[in-house]
């Protein structure tokens, strides 16, 4: 196993982090300080990050069911509800995978596997999330073709989004919207773009995740079946790009 991938799956670090306290010189393997990313680990082999040993961890996953009203994070500084205050003292431990806003619901996945974490978030991965939003205007054809086609949300940052109409009236309209990045407020907005607002988004998949039995406030220990199955799905990705850039 990689340096990195070995140190992200001990629960320090992510993969990114890893490749710094590589690089860094902060990495020693049986005494040795070792700086290439490339290095491979041996199962008995000794590995220390700034003088502690790294051991294997156990790692666990769990899927819960974010309501609107809370920010995804362990404290806030404003005083605001966190989704610690619903979750029990013992989930405290795990992170969130990504983020949704304040005023979002939907699915956020928790663990401690920090090499999971990195490969659900890391951009050039590109793992699809979907969400059902609900926007205040019947919109247009021109318009969902706006969003499909990419929208400068922020200066040099282009949101793009699969987009699927699910029900319309005269006033609202049903979408669910696929991404794969991870801007923040990406989908609010791009429909802020169109000279709309988004009346309620919730997520409801994270790679192949999703909500299924759970209720608002709710969360629930994946089966090692689910995460070998988002395992796959990620490889799947990370190979298919290989293959492009080969």
């Amino acid at each position: 196993m990689r340096i990195n991938k070995y140190i992200a799956q001990s629960g320090i670090a992510s993969r990114r982090k890893a490749d710094e306290l590589v690089t860094g010189g902060k990495v020693k393997v049986n005494g040795e300080i070792v700086t290439l990313l490339g290095y491979e680990i041996r199962r008995r082999d000794k590995v220390t990050v700034d003088g502690k040993l790294v051991q294997s961890k156990k790692y666990e996953y769990f899927k819960f069911y974010k309501p609107a009203g809370y920010i995804t994070t362990s404290n806030d500084e404003k005083g605001r509800k966190t989704i610690y205050d619903i979750l029990p003292d013992e989930m405290h431990t795990f992170k969130p995978v990504g983020r949704l806003d304040k005023d979002s619901s939907g699915l956020i996945i928790l663990t401690n596997d920090g090499d999971l974490i990195y490969e659900l978030t890391h951009p050039s991965i590109k793992v699809s999330k979907l969400y059902r939003v609900t926007v205040d205007a019947k919109l247009t054809q021109k318009e969902l073709e706006t969003l499909a086609g990419g929208i400068e949300i922020e200066k040099g940052k282009i949101a793009y989004a699969d987009v699927r109409v699910i029900e319309t009236t005269n006033k609202e309209t049903l979408l669910e919207m696929t991404l794969y990045q991870g801007m923040n407020r990406q989908i609010r907005k791009m429909v802020e773009f169109l000279g709309h607002n988004v009346i309620s988004l919730k997520r409801i998949r994270h790679g192949t995740i999703d909500l299924t039995g759970l209720k608002k406030g709710q969360f629930k220990s994946l089966k090692p079946r689910q995460i070998k199955e988002l395992r796959s799905y990620i490889d799947k990705i990370v190979n298919s790009k290989e293959e492009d850039n080969a």
